[in-house]
């Protein structure tokens, strides 16, 4: 059951990214297109949560889901997922890849946003992830506390975004979207990276307490990415309710 595509112009949406994604969707699934970093860290990203969480039978909530490509994958370990996104077209495109994956029992799409579902469905949810979101949203510290709202006591949160600083830019915005052209243009835009302190705080003054920052990188040579200590650039972060 989907929220209705008309209310969304109130939400902490920005216009412009959605319709940067909208533009992209039918090409989500293609691990050969634009969203193939999406495709190849996700092992990584995966991996990374089912270390610090239990998932299977767990009720997990995936934020700014897109296309599927982790809902799915939260689904075949075992997980409940709902996949929330104000996107309709790659929530269409999610929808569709069901049919392949055969996953529709375990997933639920819904095109509403985190601040409304946090009215809607309050401690709810046992994990919940929102990776490669923040960074496209106007007013990140909204969606953390409606996150913070979400998930059930004792329960895990988990996020991942870009750092802002030179290193960041030259190689997120140069080098991945103008030199080795991984990225459409214009994918991110400098000013809406998240520093680790400052989403650390956005976590703190929501009572989430911070478990574990990890940073991931890329090898241009090998084309392989890696967990590691470099926050520099991308970072995931485990946090965990009261």
């Amino acid at each position: 059951m989907s929220a209705d595509p008309g209310n969304v112009s109130g939400d902490n949406v920005d216009q412009a990214e959605l319709e940067k994604f909208q533009a992209l969707a039918k090409r989500w699934w293609d691990p050969n297109s634009e969203f193939k970093p999406l495709h190849d860290i996700n092992p990584l990203r995966m991996g990374y949560i089912s270390e610090r969480c239990r998932l299977t039978d767990a009720t997990v909530l995936d934020v700014g889901c897109g296309g599927g490509i982790l809902t799915e994958a939260l689904a075949m370990a075992g997980a409940r997922v709902t996949g929330i996104d104000l996107a309709d077209k790659p929530l269409s495109v999610a929808r569709l890849h069901l049919h392949e994956s055969g996953l529709g029992e375990r997933i639920d799409y819904r095109q509403i946003s985190t601040e409304a579902l946090a009215e809607e469905a309050p401690a709810s949810y046992d994990v919940i992830t929102c990776l490669e979101m923040l960074e496209h949203v106007p007013d990140p510290a909204s969606t953390i506390h409606a996150l913070s709202l979400l998930v059930k006591p004792g329960g895990h949160l988990f996020l991942s975004t870009i750092n802002r600083n030179p290193k960041s830019w030259l190689l997120m915005v140069v080098g991945a979207e103008y030199v080795l052209n991984m990225l459409p243009r214009g994918t991110h835009d400098y000013a809406k990276f998240i520093r680790p302190s400052e989403l650390s705080g956005m976590l703190r003054n929501n009572a989430l307490s911070v478990t574990n920052i990890t940073g991931m990188t890329y090898n241009p040579i090998s084309q392989r990415y890696r967990l590691g200590n470099d926050i520099d650039v991308n970072y995931l972060v485990h946090a965990q309710a009261p």
